[in-house]
């Protein structure tokens, strides 16, 4: 039984991961949206009561999830339509994720993490182990389908090609079939799986065979013609009534006990369990294709799940989000698009940015300091790495292209990890990714080569961004080495086929920061004074008190 609610034509994550996935994660801040989107919210009376704690399977799957990224545009669809269903049927997703959760722990409890201990061990133990196993795959399965059964407005392809399917593979006459075939043998384990506690009952088989006699009044062409399980209600064993009975029993004509003899007990246990053996082997051929179903539906039902709590984090804070839409490499443009983590650490209605790029190779962000601008860079990558997995982003509408590898080369602290200064620790991260970097490929730079002289870091990054420009690499870089970006500039002002955009950090004439984005010529300053004027002011006001 197929799941294939991650690609419509496969189930495994076999596409290839982003590169250095670790930094990724560290300078876009992801640990904070995977532990978030973990956390389910609970309503009461339609207003927030609490937050449930982080599950940890849900933030693994995320990231397991998001580091590999889908490479076409129907694949992108093929999610974001799945996400799109899941919100609007309510609970479906949740309760799937819940109903695998649970047998799956329940498994474990009935000996699925020792199976080759089981079958190398006891013979009855293992059977015993196969029946409660089957009892609880029947019981999860028909309470999957019974989840499945009320949605009746499903419109993704996948859901409902998910739904058709289980509803073949484990219609109610199948259920039917593996319920009659347990309830059958269920003498097997009467007394082990007492649901009727505080009842007395023993629970005898009835086993029918048909056979011929042969010369010397042997048995020939002996076959099984029926099985089933009596049950007779106060009748414990070793009781009155279960001594009553035995006697009644004993006086009919044509029939006798075997419990008084220890070779004939030896033989009946051994005819059950051969019957019980055969009776599971015909029931398993129907639930075989089971065996791995519910740890695929738990990891891809998982996705959904975060991915529906996701938005409601995004209700949460007042952010407006879309599914994003695909369109060429080299257009990059969004409404409104607003910084999701930040959003998420410091529980505010983060700044939103416009930008319209048509055909540009390169975007160089530059202007005041504290003005917002590695925010900006921030949001843009991921909202791309949150539309390459079919996520919906924080914004009122985002289109892009579709880029398989991302890089990314935030500058870092210097600190002990460090072998050797920032500006070769820095060069040496730039080598890995020019080592990877090919077709397709989108890189984010975040104040790179500033921990040199603004002269050696600007000739640095030139160098390096003129040969990935070329190379077919889309740059979105934020940086204060001015003289690198005024000689792009002056390079690329003149010539629309140059490929290159510049937008700056607004500042308003009284040093304001709106943590804007608006299109200029790069200025020869990032304020820095302003931010020294600030802090000269904090410190006269606190001596002052």
């Amino acid at each position: 039984m197929k799941v294939c609610l991650l690609y419509a034509d496969r189930e495994a994550l076999d596409s290839e991961n982003y590169y250095d996935t670790a930094s990724i994660i560290q300078d876009l801040g992801l640990n904070s949206l995977f532990s978030t989107s973990a956390r389910k919210l609970v309503y009461e009376d339609g207003a927030l009561k609490k937050l449930e704690k982080e599950d940890p399977f849900l933030t693994d799957t995320l990231r397991k999830v998001m580091m590999v990224p889908l490479t076409s545009e129907d694949e992108i669809l093929f999610r974001q339509e799945i996400v799109a269903d899941c919100l609007e049927a309510g609970t479906m997703i949740g309760e799937l994720y819940r109903i695998c959760a649970e047998t799956i722990e329940k498994w474990n409890e009935l000996g699925r993490t020792i199976w080759e201990k089981i079958r190398q061990g006891n013979p009855t133990l293992r059977l015993i182990s196969e029946i409660r196993v089957m009892h609880l795959f029947c019981d999860s399965l028909a309470e999957i389908r019974g989840v499945l059964e009320k949605q009746e407005h499903l419109t993704s392809r996948g859901l409902t090609a998910f739904r058709d399917e289980f509803m073949k593979a484990f219609s109610k006459e199948r259920e039917e079939y593996v319920r009659k075939g347990l309830n059958d043998i269920s003498f097997y384990t009467s007394g082990l799986d007492q649901k009727d506690e505080g009842i007395d009952q023993n629970i005898q088989p009835r086993i029918v065979f048909e056979c011929g006699l042969e010369d010397g009044l042997k048995f020939s062409s002996i076959r099984m013609e029926d099985v089933s399980s009596q049950s007779y209600k106060f009748a414990k064993h070793g009781g009155i009534v279960y001594k009553f009975r035995k006697y009644i029993n004993s006086r009919m004509p044509n029939s006798f006990s075997v419990e008084d003899d220890g070779w004939l007990v030896t033989q009946s246990q051994q005819l059950e369990f051969g019957v019980v053996s055969y009776v599971i082997r015909k029931l398993k051929s129907v639930t075989d294709e089971f065996q791995s179903f519910f740890d695929r539906l738990r990891f891809q039902a998982a996705f959904y799940q975060a991915a529906v709590q996701m938005k409601l984090h995004m209700d949460r804070f007042g952010l407006e989000w879309c599914f994003p839409k695909v369109c060429d490499r080299r257009d990059l443009e969004f409404e409104e698009l607003r910084e999701f983590v930040m959003a998420i650490e410091q529980r505010v209605k983060v700044i939103g940015n416009t930008c319209s790029l048509r055909q540009k190779d390169m975007l160089i962000v530059t202007g005041a300091n504290q003005g917002g601008k590695s925010t900006f860079l921030r949001s843009i990558g991921i909202a791309q790495v949150m539309m390459q997995c079919g996520l919906p982003v924080t914004a009122k509408s985002f289109r892009s292209g579709i880029f398989p590898r991302i890089f990314v080369h935030f500058t870092r602290r210097e600190d002990s990890a460090m072998n050797s200064g920032r500006l070769d620790e820095e060069l040496r991260r730039m080598d890995g990714i020019v080592e990877h970097i090919g077709d397709g490929s989108l890189i984010l730079l975040n104040e790179s080569f500033a921990s040199t002289t603004e002269k050696e870091g600007s000739l640095i990054a030139y160098d390096i961004l003129r040969a990935l420009k070329e190379a077919g690499v889309r740059i979105l870089t934020v940086t204060h080495l001015l003289s690198f970006a005024k000689r792009v500039y002056g390079e690329s002002k003149d010539r629309p086929e140059a490929g290159v955009d510049f937008l700056s950090a607004e500042r308003l004439p009284d040093g304001t920061r709106t943590f804007r984005m608006v299109r200029g010529e790069p200025e020869l300053t990032s304020f820095g004074l302003d931010l020294y004027d600030e802090i000269v002011e904090k410190g006269l006001q606190n001596r002052g008190r």
